[in-house]
């Protein structure tokens, strides 16, 4: 019975966690508009909501569209402090 017990616990916590390193990020319908064509040309080859998409992004920053950055922002998506940073060190 204890066998048992620890066995479900351990199935639940695994599906859990399967399920979380699977899940995708869902974009607000103005971030889609506005970085459409950001998307288009830094990481078009990436599925739409998904973890690699969001990190191409990441590290495409500098080459974004002013339109894309405001609506991610506004989004919460990224800190205007962390858009300001980025200018000031280049990174």
């Amino acid at each position: 019975m204890k066998f048992s017990a620890h066995l479900f616990i351990a199935v639940v916590v695994l599906t859990f966690s399967v399920g979380s390193a699977m899940a995708q990020h869902t974009y607000s319908k103005a971030v889609q508009k506005a970085c459409a064509n950001d998307y288009r040309s830094h990481c078009g080859q990436y599925g739409i909501e998904t973890d690699a998409l969001r990190l191409c992004m990441d590290k495409a920053g500098h080459g974004l569209s002013k339109t894309c950055i405001d609506a991610l922002v506004d989004a919460g998506e990224v800190s205007k402090a962390e858009v300001e940073r980025r200018k000031r060190t280049g990174k």
